[in-house]
């Protein structure tokens, strides 16, 4: 997978969904943030809550984490690394870069 480190970018995100690639999209994103916009078949588990529910997340494929532009779902991608998820990829720029790059029609705040 290309990367940067352990980020992806937003293309690579679009890619995967068009060719049909076997991923899994968490949006760590607060409830009132995901009413506004989210990218659709997402995974929500609030940042507070994932640790409950790391038995949950998947193992065998690329486990994309999302929040607004990045920063939270880096931690939770450091997190979750820490934990043995060599498959944790944090979204570069996070949705907001999803809407301006490759969802211009999708709300922003």
């Amino acid at each position: 997978m290309q990367s940067n480190g352990r980020e992806i970018d937003v293309q690579m995100l679009a890619k995967m969904r068009a060719d049909g690639s076997a991923h899994t999209l968490l949006d760590i994103r607060e409830p009132e943030e995901i009413e506004i916009c989210a990218i659709a078949d997402s995974l929500t588990i609030h940042m507070q809550e994932v640790p409950e529910h790391i038995e949950e997340l998947p193992r065998d494929r690329p486990l994309i984490v999302m929040c607004h532009r990045g920063g939270r779902s880096a931690v939770v991608t450091d997190f979750l690394r820490e934990s043995g998820f060599d498959n944790a990829w944090n979204l570069a720029g996070g949705i907001d870069s999803w809407a301006r790059l490759m969802d211009p029609g999708m709300e922003r705040y």
